[in-house]
C-alpha cells in the first residue's frame, strides 16, 4: 500500500500525457497543427500545468495575436526566475510552410511539463509558438513544390507578402515589432530559429546555420564554434543523427565545397547576434520524410537545453566577456569577405549528381541518384575576414525630427539621452558619395548596396528635445549594423533616408550660364580646379551640360544638405 501513491503518479502522469496529445502525433506522421489546434493545445497544457505559461506577446500585420510559451518550473515570474539561470528562445513559424519547429515545440513542451524528460535547473525555455501567423492561417498543400510533406502547411509569406526573416531591421511588419519587443523582455542567452532547407540532395536530415563566428565576436563565436556547436552535434550523432551545415549552394552540386551562409541582420539570427546571443538556424532537409525531420528538430532542441543546463554560466561568462571587445575608439567591421585560403574538410555524405535530357525541354537537367550513395572529403568555408571597418564613436546625435528611426531604437531598448537646450556641438558627418541600387523590388524596398561615404567636420546646432546616443551600452552593435549607412542592412540602404538623396533645389540653364561665368571670372582657385577636371576627364571636356553642373556644385548657390546623411558621430 506504501507504494499505492507513486503508483497513482505514474498512471496520472502517463494519462495525462496521452490526453496532450499534438495533432501531429494523433495523425498519420505527416500532419502538422493548425493555429487554431496549436493555441487549445498550449491554452489547455497550460491550466494542467503550472510550469507552462501561455500569453500574447503581440500581433501579426492580419490582427492575429503571436504568443509566447514558457516552461518555467519554478514558483517566480519570469522576471525573478532568470536571475541566475540562463534563457533558450525558440522561434518557430517564420515560413509556416516550413512547420517543423512547430510540432516539435509542443511536444517538447508537453514532455517537460509532464515529467515525461527531465527538467533543466539552470535553463528557462522559452519559445514564439508561431511567429508568422497569417501564413500558418493560409494552408494549402503546392506552395512548397520541392518539399515532402506535410500535407497540408502554412505560406512563406505573411497577410502583407513579406518575408518576414527579411524584415528584422527595415521593421515593415507588426510581426517584426512584436519579435524584437519579445526579444528584448527575454534577453536569451541563446537562439534557434526553426526551418526547413531549399538547394541540393544529400543523405542528411539535419542542417544548420551557425551564425557567423566573426560577426557574433571573436570569444563568443569561437566559443560556440569550436566548442558548443560541436558538442551539440557530437550529442546529436550519438542518437543516430548526422548532420552538415547548411549546403549554401543553389542551382549546382556541392561536391566543390561551398561556403557558411551569411546571416546579416536582416535575418533572425543576424539580429539576435547584434545582442551578443547565441544564435542557430536549424535546416532540416526538405525532401526528408516529415516525420524525421520534426523529431530530429525535437532532439537538438533537447541537446540544446541539456547543454545550456551544464554550461550556463561559461556561456554567461563568455557573453560577457565577448561585449567588451566592443568599446569605443575600436575597430568594428560593417562587412566581411570569405577568405578562400582557410577551410575544413567535411566527410561529405552525398548522393552522386548525374545528368540527363529534360522530360520537359530535352535540355540536360540535373538529378541525384539516391541509390548512388558516396562520402568523401568536401570544402567548408567558414572563415570571413573585415573588408571595410570603421572606428566606434562616442556618441551618435540623432535629431528629433527623425522620429522613425528614434521609435525603433526605442523599441530596442537603446539608451538615449535628451539634449536638454539648444546647442552647438563638433560632430563628425557623412556625405553619401555614391551607392548602388537594386532593379527590382525586394520586400518592399528598394534596397542600396555598395554604399560610400566621405566626412566631413564642424559645430552643428541642435535642438533641445534631439537625442544623444552613448555607444557605451549593450545595443552597441545594433547601432553601429543600422546607423553607419555603408553597413550592409543600414538604415540607409534601407532606404529610410532617401528624402535627403534628391535635391530640393536646382537653376535655369539660361540664367545659371551668366553667373557660371561671373564665378570662375572671379574666383581664381575655382576656375583652376575648373581646368584640372577637364584636363584629366575628356568626356567631362566635351560636355557642357556636365561642366555648367560642376560650376554649381562647387558653387555657394548648390543646397548644402543635398546627401548629408543627417546622423551625426561624436568621436
Amino acid at each position: 500500500m506504501k507504494n499505492l501513491p507513486v503508483l497513482f503518479l505514474l498512471i496520472s502522469t502517463f494519462t495525462f500525457s496521452q490526453s496532450f496529445q499534438t495533432p501531429f502525433e494523433k495523425g498519420n506522421g505527416n500532419q502538422t497543427t493548425t493555429f487554431d489546434e496549436m493555441r487549445k493545445f498550449y491554452q489547455e497544457l497550460a491550466k494542467q500545468y503550472p510550469s507552462i505559461s501561455y500569453e500574447t506577446k503581440g500581433e501579426d500585420d492580419n490582427g492575429a495575436p503571436i504568443d509566447v510559451v514558457i516552461f518555467n518550473p519554478t514558483k517566480q515570474s519570469f522576471e525573478d526566475a532568470r536571475k541566475g539561470k540562463s534563457v533558450l528562445f525558440v522561434n518557430n513559424g517564420i515560413h509556416p510552410g516550413e512547420p517543423d519547429g512547430i510540432d516539435a515545440t509542443m511536444m517538447l513542451m508537453r514532455d517537460l511539463a509532464t515529467g515525461k524528460i527531465k527538467a533543466p535547473k539552470n535553463v528557462i525555455f522559452t519559445a514564439i509558438a508561431n511567429y508568422n501567423v497569417s501564413g500558418m492561417m493560409n494552408r494549402g498543400r503546392f506552395s512548397r513544390a520541392n518539399q515532402n510533406g506535410p500535407e497540408e502547411y502554412g505560406f512563406r509569406g505573411n497577410a502583407r507578402n513579406y518575408d518576414l526573416n527579411r524584415d528584422f531591421i527595415k521593421t515593415d511588419s507588426k510581426n517584426s515589432r512584436s519579435f524584437q519587443q519579445i526579444f528584448q523582455w527575454l534577453k536569451p542567452d541563446v537562439f534557434i530559429d526553426n526551418h526547413v532547407s531549399n538547394g541540393a540532395d544529400y543523405q542528411y536530415t539535419f542542417t544548420y546555420i551557425s551564425t557567423n563566428k566573426e560577426r557574433l565576436g571573436t570569444i563568443l563565436g569561437n566559443y560556440f564554434n569550436d566548442e558548443m556547436q560541436k558538442t551539440l552535434l557530437k550529442n546529436m550523432e550519438k542518437k543516430g543523427v548526422i548532420s552538415v551545415p547548411y549546403v549554401n549552394i543553389h542551382g549546382d552540386v556541392p561536391d566543390g565545397g561551398f561556403p557558411a551562409f551569411v546571416d546579416s541582420p536582416r535575418y533572425a539570427t543576424g539580429y539576435t547576434t547584434l545582442f551578443n546571443s547565441i544564435g542557430t538556424v536549424v535546416e532540416t532537409h526538405m525532401l526528408k520524410p516529415y516525420k524525421d525531420r520534426v523529431k530530429v528538430t525535437y532532439d537538438y532542441m533537447v541537446d540544446n537545453l541539456n547543454y545550456i543546463d551544464e554550461n550556463y554560466k561559461t556561456i554567461q561568462q563568455k557573453r560577457a566577456e565577448n561585449l567588451k571587445q566592443y568599446k569605443v575608439g575600436n575597430r568594428y567591421a560593417l562587412a566581411w569577405k570569405l577568405d578562400s585560403t582557410k577551410y575544413e574538410n567535411i566527410d561529405f555524405k552525398g548522393f552522386e549528381a548525374k545528368y540527363k535530357p529534360s522530360d520537359i525541354s530535352g535540355k540536360t537537367r540535373l538529378w541525384y541518384d539516391r541509390n548512388s550513395k558516396f562520402s568523401k572529403p568536401v570544402k567548408f568555408y567558414n572563415t570571413y575576414v573585415p573588408a571595410k571597418e570603421i572606428t566606434i564613436p562616442k556618441y551618435y546625435v540623432i535629431p528629433q525630427s527623425e522620429w522613425k528611426i528614434i521609435d525603433l531604437l526605442r523599441l530596442n531598448q537603446i539608451k538615449m539621452i535628451p539634449i536638454k537646450q539648444d546647442s552647438a556641438i563638433t560632430v563628425e558627418q557623412y556625405r553619401i558619395k555614391d551607392f548602388k541600387t537594386v532593379p527590382n523590388p525586394y520586400e518592399g524596398h528598394y534596397l542600396h548596396y555598395d554604399t560610400f561615404v566621405t566626412k566631413e567636420s564642424g559645430k552643428t546646432k541642435f535642438r533641445a528635445g534631439d537625442f544623444i546616443v552613448p555607444l557605451n551600452q549593450d545595443g552597441v552593435k545594433f547601432l553601429l549594423e543600422t546607423l553607419e549607412p555603408e553597413a550592409v542592412d543600414s538604415y540607409f540602404n534601407w532606404n529610410f533616408f532617401d528624402a535627403m538623396l534628391g535635391q530640393k533645389e536646382y537653376y535655369s540653364v539660361y540664367v545659371f550660364e551668366d553667373t557660371a561665368a561671373k564665378l570662375l571670372k572671379e574666383n581664381k582657385a575655382l576656375k583652376t580646379a575648373f581646368e584640372m577636371e577637364k584636363s584629366i576627364n575628356p568626356k567631362f571636356a566635351q560636355d557642357g551640360d556636365a561642366q555648367l553642373d560642376w560650376v554649381y556644385k562647387h558653387s555657394e548657390y548648390y543646397e548644402k544638405t543635398h546627401r548629408l546623411y543627417p546622423i551625426f558621430r561624436i568621436n
